[in-house]
Formats: structure tokens, C-alpha cells, sequence
């Protein structure tokens, strides 16, 4: 246990609640929860958890937050935990409810700042479990910029089904064999109770698990954290020791804009890259990025991904889990074999006080597992993740082709106006073989809220069809997507963009080699229908969902809804 650390109060955010004759009112609400004097007077430490009961991804949380005071108690801060919502993309797929998906990335960050600013908290430790409470968690850190350390709730343990592991992945493909004859009701009951053993995120490195390797790459969380399994005991220690180090990073005011660079940003491509991530990081990290005031858009994390091997034989496109990893040597092992062959840089600093490479100086090489190959000896050259441009996206969209045996694809358009429309037609077989099925006002704000279509994918992949046809949407991809899938083609079709123009039958490219997508029409005749053009009425007329899309800006970079850090007129934590 770490001695307490003594830290001057007079110029953190705290004292302007507990200093002073004229805080009276406030110190006595503090006392009405049973606070000492001394804890009363020492730095207070927001605690802001994702838990719920909406999804094993959080139900782990609110007990790994108890380990995570007594860690800052222990080293003399006083820990005041609150909670913020999460929207699990697990239960919100495949119908309206995934339109809040994204949306509560923002709501998150937004909730966790005002409820910091409003009690002046002095330092911040967050957890998360769901995909898009990691990036809204540290988009709050970079945005307050108070001493901050990242907690990732950890992974589910795989299911087992007739002597096979299984995940959440699995369920979703079999709907599309059930579809089709493929597997019968009796057998479809028994995966699905069974797929989902245990607490924890989705277990293959779909978007929580790549988001959780973006945190400990990018510096904001301790070595090992976000690799251990949410059953785990060993969880409990490692919230601990996250408790204590909020309370040093404190004392020596180091934060997350110093934490968060440009070259961390770089970092967290790398890793997301090397285990073939979910598609979704090329929009948190540019989203992460505004907050520190960096421009880093899909475009930069694309040229990270090009460079970087794929290494980390990961569902959806390998074979392993992220328990498996850990159990190899974990998020440090994957990082270290980039470290010495020069994909990282490892002088950036990290929550522990010392930068990457002093954090990987110890981690040693295992030969007893192949789930991390070398970075020397890749499964692939070039990453699992690759940004496309042309006529049909112009501001950038992104496939995954970790797994992907064909990398280039052609044929012709057949347009959806929703996901529904398209699911409808996948699962009564209305579509031929050869197709690019196009599904568009879905993006940030003609969804609004740009949805994941892992139902429509995962049902093609049922039907053994996933490497028979393709899609491309202006909204997002699971992380657990496999197959030709592009999203978050930009610009959106409720802006104009080309993928609103295009038409049945219109001839479409892809070429994921030479990060291309390309519609096989004139610039004359997209003038021509862009003139005829014209925007749809907007889905919803009030509430939270209206207001995103009043706000919300492109995919290329991170779909945020404020100015950032760049028109930031004083930091939270100064004041």
C-alpha cells in the first residue's frame, strides 16, 4: 500500500467547495454523507462508473469502483463515485434503439464533465464497459484535463456450444442460418443460452475490446488493466493500484493533454491496426484527438493503419479472444514486439509516470503462444483495418479486412433508404449474388446517430454470403462485422454526399488494395444529380436525437458536437 501523498489544495479545482468560511454550506453537506474533516480537506477524486443492468458489459462495475476508492483513500484523496449512462450495442442492434448507440458517447463525456465541474472535482477515475462509454470516458478526461486514469471492466469469458467457444458474434450469424434452414430453433435456443457465460464486455476484438487496447496504448490506462477478464479477482487489484495512481499523476500534475499526443494518438492506430480492431476507432480517436485540440482525422489513423503489421490472430477475423491474449502476456506483449520493430514510439508518456517503452522494458517475448505472432513475422503486412477514398466517399470510408481473402470487389448498386429495408430484403433472399448492397441515411445525422449494421451482416454471413456479395453504408459496422463491409462513407447522404446520389444498378468499385471506392459515373452526371437532389425530411422533431443531428459533424472527424479544446477559452482544471 503506497503512503499518502500531501498535496496543496489551493489551486485545485476542490478548494472552491471546501476552503474557506463561506463554504460552510457546502462542508455540510459533505458531513451529512459522513465525511471526516480530513477527508473533507484533502483532494476529491470523482469516480464515474458506466454501471448498469442494461448488459454483463457493466454489471461489473459499481463493485470494481469500491476497489478503486479504497486504492485512493489509501494515498489520501477522498473518493466521491458517480455514474453515468451507457447504451449497450449488443441489445440496441438491429432496430431504432441502436440510433442512440453513438449519441451516448457524447452524453457520457457531456454528463461526466458537468457533473466534475459542478462539485469541482480535482482528479478523475473512470470505468467503462459498453463500446461507447470508452471513448466517451476518455474524451471527458482529455476535455477536463484533471489528472485522469482509464479503467476498462474487461472482457466476458467465452461461451462453449457442443465443445466449441463461442461469443455474441456466433448468435448474431446463426439468425442468418436459421434463415435459411441452416439450423434449427432447437439449436438456435440452446447458442443463445449459452454464447454469454459471464460478466464483461463482448470477448473477441470487436469495438470494446479495441478501445480498451486504444486506452492502454494511448497512455491513459495502467499496463495489463484493460486485458483482464471481468471475472477475474486479480480486476480488484488492478482498480486499486488505478486509485493510487490517480492520486501520484496528482501530486506530479501530470494530465491527460500531456498523456495524449499526437504520438499517442499514433500509438493507439498502431495497436488497433496490429490486433484487427474494430472499424470504429478511426472515429473515436479523431474524436479523442478534438478534445486535446489535435487534428487527427480518418485520413491520418488510415496512413497508421497502412504501415502497421497485422499480428493478433483476433475474432472476428482470427481465432482467439481477448481472454486468450491476456493469458499470452496480454496488451503489453502485442505492444512491445511493435515497440522494437519501430511501429510505436515509445517516449510518450503514460499514467504510470513513465513513458511506453520504460512500461515495456521488463515484458519479455513468449514462445508458448500464438496469438500474438511477431511483428517481425505478420499475418499480414499491412493492418487489419484500411480507410478508402474516391468519387462515392470523398471525405473517407473504412473496411475491415483482417480475415479477408478478396480485397476488391465489383458490382452492381442496390439502394436502401434504412437498415430495416435492407435486413427485410437479406433475410427473404431478396438480392443476388454479386451484388453492393448500399444502405444510406444512417450516418451521424440522417440516421441520426449513424448505426451499426452487424444484423444485416451477420445474416449474410448466416446465409453464406458474406464473401458473395458487399455493402456499403454511410453509417457503422460492428465491431464483430466480417466481409466487404464499408462504413462510414463521408460525406453522409443527408448532406448530399455521392452515396444519396447513386442509384439501382449503378456499377460500384472496391478495392481495399489500392484504398479505393469508386461509383462508375461521370462527374457530369453527378452534378447532374446532385442538382436533383433533394434532402429528406428529418427523422425526429425534438428531443435528444433531434438535437445530435442539429450538432453532430462528419465521420471523417469523429462525428463531435462541439469546437474542441481548439476554441477552448480556459481548462476545467485551472479554474
Amino acid at each position: 500500500m503506497d503512503a499518502k501523498v500531501k498535496i496543496d489544495k489551493s489551486r485545485l479545482p476542490s478548494r472552491h467547495v471546501t476552503e474557506g468560511p463561506e463554504r460552510a454550506p457546502h462542508r455540510s453537506y459533505l458531513y451529512a454523507m459522513g465525511l471526516t474533516d480530513e477527508e473533507v480537506h484533502q483532494p476529491l477524486v470523482g469516480v464515474a462508473t458506466c454501471w448498469n443492468e442494461a448488459a454483463p458489459c457493466n454489471i461489473s462495475l459499481m463493485r470494481q469502483a469500491q476497489a478503486v476508492k479504497q486504492g485512493v483513500a489509501a494515498t489520501g484523496g477522498t473518493p466521491r463515485e458517480f455514474t453515468t449512462i451507457t447504451v449497450t450495442d449488443g441489445i440496441a442492434m438491429g432496430h431504432e434503439g441502436m440510433k442512440s448507440s453513438l449519441v451516448s458517447r457524447e452524453v457520457i463525456a457531456d454528463s461526466v464533465e458537468l457533473t466534475m465541474r459542478g462539485h469541482c472535482y480535482d482528479a478523475l477515475v473512470g470505468l467503462a464497459g459498453c463500446d461507447k462509454s470508452l471513448p466517451g470516458m476518455m474524451m471527458a478526461m482529455c476535455r477536463l484535463n484533471v489528472p485522469s486514469v482509464f479503467i476498462y471492466g474487461g472482457s466476458i469469458l467465452p461461451g462453449v456450444f457442443r465443445g466449441k467457444p463461442v461469443t455474441v458474434q456466433d448468435v448474431f450469424e446463426a439468425v442468418g442460418k436459421y434463415s435459411v434452414g441452416a439450423m434449427s430453433a432447437e439449436d438456435l435456443n440452446e447458442l443463445e443460452h449459452v454464447a454469454c457465460p459471464s460478466a464483461g464486455s463482448c470477448g473477441a476484438q470487436f469495438t470494446a475490446n479495441t478501445m480498451a487496447t486504444v486506452a492502454e496504448a494511448i497512455g491513459l490506462a495502467l499496463p495489463y488493466s484493460c486485458g483482464a477478464p471481468a471475472p477475474y479477482e486479480m480486476r480488484d487489484q488492478l482498480c486499486y493500484a488505478a486509485g493510487e495512481a490517480v492520486m501520484h499523476l496528482l501530486a506530479d500534475n501530470i494530465r491527460p493533454r500531456d498523456i495524449v499526443t499526437r504520438e499517442a494518438l499514433e500509438n493507439a492506430a498502431a495497436v488497433v491496426a496490429a490486433s484487427g480492431g474494430s472499424t470504429n476507432a478511426a472515429l473515436h480517436l479523431p474524436a479523442i484527438a478534438h478534445e486535446c485540440g489535435i487534428d487527427f482525422d480518418i485520413f491520418d489513423v488510415g496512413r497508421i493503419f497502412e504501415r502497421t503489421p497485422y499480428i493478433a490472430d483476433l475474432k472476428p477475423g482470427g481465432k482467439y479472444v481477448a481472454k486468450d491474449m491476456f493469458e499470452a502476456g496480454g496488451i503489453p506483449l502485442l505492444m512491445k514486439t511493435l515497440l522494437e520493430e519501430g511501429y510505436l514510439h515509445g517516449d510518450c508518456l503514460t499514467v504510470t509516470g513513465r513513458t511506453i517503452a520504460e512500461n515495456l522494458a521488463k515484458v519479455r517475448w513468449n514462445d508458448e503462444q500464438d496469438v500474438v505472432r511477431p511483428a517481425s513475422d505478420p499475418i499480414s503486412p499491412t493492418g487489419g483495418v484500411k480507410v478508402l477514398r474516391g468519387n462515392l466517399a470523398p471525405d473517407g470510408a473504412i473496411v475491415k479486412v483482417a480475415g479477408m481473402s478478396h480485397l476488391k470487389f465489383r458490382g452492381p448498386a442496390r439502394c436502401f433508404d434504412t437498415e430495416e429495408e435492407c435486413f427485410e430484403a437479406v433475410t427473404n433472399r431478396r438480392y443476388n449474388e454479386g451484388d453492393v448492397l448500399v444502405i444510406r441515411y444512417e450516418g451521424p445525422k440522417g440516421g441520426p446517430g449513424m448505426r451499426e449494421m452487424l444484423a444485416t451482416t451477420a445474416a449474410l454471413y448466416g446465409q453464406g454470403m458474406g464473401d458473395k456479395v458487399a455493402l456499403i453504408t454511410d453509417g457503422r459496422f460492428s465491431g464483430a462485422t466480417r466481409g466487404f463491409c464499408v462504413g462510414h462513407v463521408s460525406p453522409e447522404a443527408a448532406v448530399g454526399g455521392p452515396i444519396g446520389l447513386i442509384r439501382d444498378g449503378d456499377i460500384i468499385t472496391l478495392d481495399a488494395v489500392a484504398g479505393t471506392i469508386e461509383v462508375e459515373l461521370s462527374d457530369e452526371e453527378l452534378e447532374r444529380r446532385r442538382k436533383e437532389w433533394k434532402p429528406r425530411e428529418e427523422n425526429f422533431g425534438s428531443g435528444a436525437l433531434w438535437k445530435y443531428a442539429q450538432l453532430v459533424g462528419s465521420a471523417r472527424y469523429g462525428a463531435v458536437t462541439h469546437p474542441g479544446a481548439k476554441a477552448e477559452k480556459r481548462q476545467y482544471a485551472d479554474i
